[in-house]
């Protein structure tokens, strides 16, 4: 099973570290042993917290990311990490261009859900959906999850 996951968005303060807080608590939940850290692909939010109507969206469901902070991806995370997960195809494209040949599987996160539906988590801080986007996370975490235990995503 990998044990390394990079989540990955533009700004890093609401979707990526949303996704690390909810998969980190329904990891430890299901008792898998998992390393996890989120990034963007901008630099425009480096070393802040998770915007606030996203932390208190997340906080209303359990989750706590007030300990995250923003950083921006690089080459050097597909060497530290076994899977880095976009949450958009734009980040997925950014993220293939900074890719070193034979680094970590590349995935976008809603590609893990089974039904057809969305190519992408909406960026609640554009859309300002924070309820919407959680919905749309903690689906995409159960699919990741569920296929990490069944070893059907290998690193």
């Amino acid at each position: 099973m990998p044990t390394s996951i990079l989540f990955v968005c533009l700004g890093n303060i609401c979707r990526s570290p949303s996704a690390e807080g909810v998969v980190r608590q329904k990891a430890a939940e299901r008792g898998l042993d998992l390393t996890l850290d989120s990034a963007g692909t901008g630099d425009w939010h480096i070393g802040d917290p998770p915007y606030g109507p996203m932390q208190e969206a997340a906080q209303a469901r359990g989750y706590d990311l007030s300990g995250l902070r923003a950083r921006q991806a690089n080459a050097a995370d597909f060497e530290r990490f076994d899977i880095v997960i976009a949450m958009d195809p734009q980040n997925s494209a950014d993220l293939e261009a900074m890719r070193p040949e034979g680094g970590a599987e590349m995935l976008l996160f809603t590609d893990l859900l089974e039904e057809p539906g969305t190519d992408a988590v909406p960026d609640p801080y554009h859309t300002r959906d924070f309820d919407g986007a959680l919905d749309l996370v903690e689906r995409c975490a159960e699919a990741l999850l569920n296929r990490l235990e069944r070893a059907e995503i290998k690193a």
